[in-house]
């Protein structure tokens, strides 16, 4: 080998080592790149005598710096950051706008009450009454616009994950292809490093927006999503979908199509940004929209059951403010047919009979029969097994279900909704101020020159507003029943005999008090119709008439011939006793009854939805923020390894420029003793 060959060996390769930094550092801002090493290595030497003599030198190899673990690193990293800050960006909203006076539910919850107050106040003042309807509107509006935009969250969340999953196949389809072409440019140790580059950063992007598990096979990467669904499997790939759900289609679903069979993965997939996404819309989303559909459900039972129960300005009993909240429309929208229902298979009717025992859960009806069925709460909670002919209907954690459409077969399923929807359907119905019910509907007068004291007297017997039938009988009894008069015998012995008399002097009803104590009775007034006939209760045998109750106490002594005459409120009253149990209902323990605490009040419920959304997003935030440094330290872990450092590239380049200049060298001194060897001759 000439002294020529060695030289031009070694302008080969300090050119080659030139490219190779140049192209380093023109890729310094390029996405998962990775800066690459010439590695060189000697020719074959060769033998003369006794000794080897060099030949030069050879390019062995372009080799790429990287290191599978940190890359693997960086890949889970990124999809946990991707994933909390996207929880993160949809809880933190929220969040301001659940706790804020001013778009929040506890300001003009607040405003209501007091309003109320000024009702209870002054009984007669329409002013105050205006106010009434005013702050009730307010209300129901407030419960409208915050339910909109939980809906409207929903809505965009629906789109988001259409988007991603779009994403996620562009992606999948990248690194098939790429699986692809380097299997096909391998040869041995020698890999096509700017492919190899490509796609790792391809599965990075894909960890964005989903988590995944990554396998090496071969020169290929198989990738698998959730718990181990195939998504690329060397050059072939399935597709990621999102459908409306099977158990709710207002709920997007992720189905995973493997050729002819399809998967829902939803359940199972987590990571990234679609992860983010599933998870908030699981732990947050749901569960803010039942809370604040419930407590829409208690002001509007509580607030209306409280209205009947009154008498309003004109003299008549108190109008609904809010809209009914078991009307046709609202209970036949509280259940959701699964889609491989049987044909012909009918619809759940989902009736509220106790607003406090609501949770804040969703329910899966499952028939196992024609008739029987089971019911299992989101929290996992079996509620046991019922039937649709068992009446009345069981109720149910508040609830009770009705069939209503053709026949259900066996493996037939619901998902009943009993409070979702009620923040966004609740409406302010009442617009005359004088059918607010500001006075209790009976009241009590004394005899003249009494000696015994009497409280005013107190309906306990409750206006069921759900039944028009009962209502009315109800209504009806306490016009015609009344008025009713305690006509009191003489103290004798301890004791001191009353005898309870209708507005015809006929008795109704005898009993005994103590004298000199407070004596609470509650009087059994027998109900009648609106032509003085008995209403009778068929129920049983024999048929017996059916009563309301009434509470008073008496007080001291009343003397013998002393009566208590119990009316029914007038027109124009004065008195403010229903307005005052209206008022009552803030702080009222209503909501959540069902359970051990024995209930919160209305304030206090949402103050928990509040509590829980707000601790929601700041575990949001701080998983963000620790993901975000988690994800910075992998960045940099791998960046020292296989990013390319300007500062180390250009004293390279300086090197590889002295160490072409020295190969010219040799060359130069080759050419000199080959001119020198000429000439000589």
């Amino acid at each position: 080998m000439s002294l020529l060959n060695i030289g031009m060996s070694g302008l080969s390769a300090g050119h080659n080592s030139l490219v190779t930094t140049g192209n380093n550092i023109a890729n310094v801002d390029t996405a998962g790149y990775s800066r690459q090493q010439s590695v060189q290595s000697t020719k074959s030497s060769i033998q003369y005598g006794n000794v080897f003599i060099g030949t030069g030198t050879t390019l062995a190899d372009v080799r790429r710096v990287y290191n599978s673990y940190l890359d693997s690193q960086l890949r889970t990293a990124t999809s946990l950051d991707s994933e909390a800050t996207s929880y993160n960006a949809q809880a933190t909203p929220l969040d301001a706008t659940l706790s804020d006076i001013n778009t929040g539910l506890t300001g003009v919850l607040q405003k209501f009450f007091t309003s109320m107050q000024g009702v209870s106040t002054s009984a007669t003042d329409d002013t105050s009454r205006q106010s009434v309807l005013t702050g009730a509107q307010a209300l129901s509006a407030r419960f409208n616009s915050i339910a909109k935009q939980l809906n409207d969250q929903n809505t965009n969340l629906n789109g988001s994950l259409g988007d991603m999953a779009d994403q996620v196949n562009k992606l999948s389809t990248t690194i098939a292809t790429l699986n692809q072409k380097i299997s096909e440019l391998s040869t041995g140790s020698n890999q096509p490093n700017d492919l190899l580059d490509s796609r790792n950063e391809a599965v990075r992007q894909l960890s964005e927006l989903v988590g995944t598990q990554v396998v090496e096979r071969g020169n290929s990467y198989d990738i698998y999503i959730g718990s181990g669904q195939p998504l690329v499997v060397g050059n072939t790939t399935n597709t990621l979908q999102t459908v409306p759900g099977k158990d709710d289609p207002s709920r997007m679903a992720l189905q995973l199509n493997r050729g002819s069979s399809t998967i829902d993965v939803t359940s199972v997939v987590s990571g990234g940004k679609i992860g983010g996404l599933l998870t908030y819309r699981k732990e947050v989303l749901d569960p803010s929209l039942n809370e604040l559909g419930r407590v829409a459900l208690v002001v509007a039972d509580q607030i209306n059951s409280q209205q009947a129960q009154g008498i309003d300005k004109n003299g008549d009993f108190g109008a609904a403010i809010f809209n009914n909240i078991n009307s046709a429309a609202l209970v036949s929208h509280r259940s959701i047919a699964a889609a491989g229902n049987s044909a012909g298979s009918g619809n759940l009717d989902v009736t509220i009979k106790d607003t406090g025992k609501l949770t804040t859960s969703d329910y899966q009806v499952t028939f196992t029969s024609a008739t029987n069925y089971t019911v299992k709460r989101s929290d996992g909670t079996d509620m046991g097994a019922f039937s649709t002919t068992t009446t009345p209907a069981p109720v149910i954690d508040g609830f009770s279900l009705n069939l209503n459409g053709g026949a259900l077969s066996a493996g037939d399923s619901f998902k009943v909704t009993p409070t979702r929807g009620a923040a966004a359907s609740i409406q302010t119905v009442l617009t005359d101020p004088k059918k607010i019910a500001a006075a209790a509907p009976l009241t009590g007068v004394t005899s003249a020159n009494n000696t015994g004291t009497y409280t005013q007297p107190t309906l306990t017997s409750t206006v069921d507003i759900y039944s028009p039938a009962a209502k009315a009988e109800m209504q009806t009894a306490l016009k015609y029943s009344t008025p009713v008069k305690l006509v009191f015998g003489a103290a004798s012995g301890g004791s001191q005999n009353y005898n309870m008399v209708d507005a015809k002097g006929n008795s109704i009803g005898t009993g005994t008090i103590v004298p000199g104590q407070g004596n609470t009775l509650n009087l059994k007034v027998g109900m009648v119709d609106a032509s003085g006939a008995p209403v009778m209760d068929n129920s049983v045998t024999p048929a017996v008439q059916k009563t309301f109750t009434v509470q008073t106490t008496v007080g001291a002594t009343p003397a013998s011939g002393e009566s208590f005459t119990i009316n029914l409120a007038g027109a124009a009253s004065s008195d403010n006793r229903n307005a005052q149990a209206l008022v009552g209902l803030q702080t009222r323990q209503t909501v959540d009854t069902g359970t051990a605490s024995k209930g919160i009040s209305l304030t206090d419920a949402y103050n928990k939805l509040v509590t829980n959304v707000g601790a929601k997003a700041a575990q949001g935030k701080s998983d963000s923020e620790a993901t975000t440094a988690i994800l910075a330290n992998a960045k940099g872990a791998r960046d020292s390894n296989s990013g390319v450092d300007l500062d180390e590239e250009t004293g390279n380049l300086v090197k590889y420029q002295q160490y072409y200049t020295a190969s010219s060298q040799i060359i130069k001194a080759a050419q000199e003793i080959f001119t020198t060897l000429i000439n000589s001759l």
